[in-house]
């Protein structure tokens, strides 16, 4: 927004409102977009975010740099859809991290049961433990 703001030609008032509202508003809500999604199971598994993610963010990134060259006549609505999208990709990130974690609770629970934690008085015998193979490529005394 600030390169616009200088490549556009805009006055002291436009640096103003880029420094003291749209970069912090822009930072925040881009730092709670990505905790919610880095939040979700999916995404810290598969290292990879939905297509409903990427869309979301390849249109409020499209918009956020629309608005910061501050074209005469579609500035105010290019900056209401950019606010609308981010409330909106906001609450996506919320229903899938939501639908995510509903679904691992029973999950979780259907997994751990009382026959899969060891009892207290069970004592191992280290000679059932499973035995080390070396293998080794050469010896060093031939």
């Amino acid at each position: 927004m600030i390169a616009g703001w200088a490549i556009f030609g805009q006055s002291g008032w436009g640096l103003l409102w880029v420094l003291l509202m749209a970069v912090p508003a822009v930072f925040v809500g881009q730092l709670v977009l990505t905790l919610l999604t880095r939040s979700r199971p999916s995404v810290r598994a598969e290292r990879a975010v939905s297509w409903w993610d990427v869309g979301g963010f390849a249109l409020w990134h499209a918009l956020t740099i629309s608005v910061g060259c501050f074209l005469d006549g579609a500035f105010p609505w290019l900056l209401t859809a950019a606010i609308i999208v981010a409330i909106g990709l906001f609450w996506l990130q919320l229903s899938q991290l939501w639908s995510e974690a509903r679904g691992s609770g029973a999950r979780l629970r259907e997994t751990i049961t009382w026959s899969s934690i060891p009892r207290a008085d069970a004592t191992a015998d280290p000679r059932q433990a499973p035995g080390v193979i070396i293998i080794e490529e050469s010896r060093s005394g031939d």
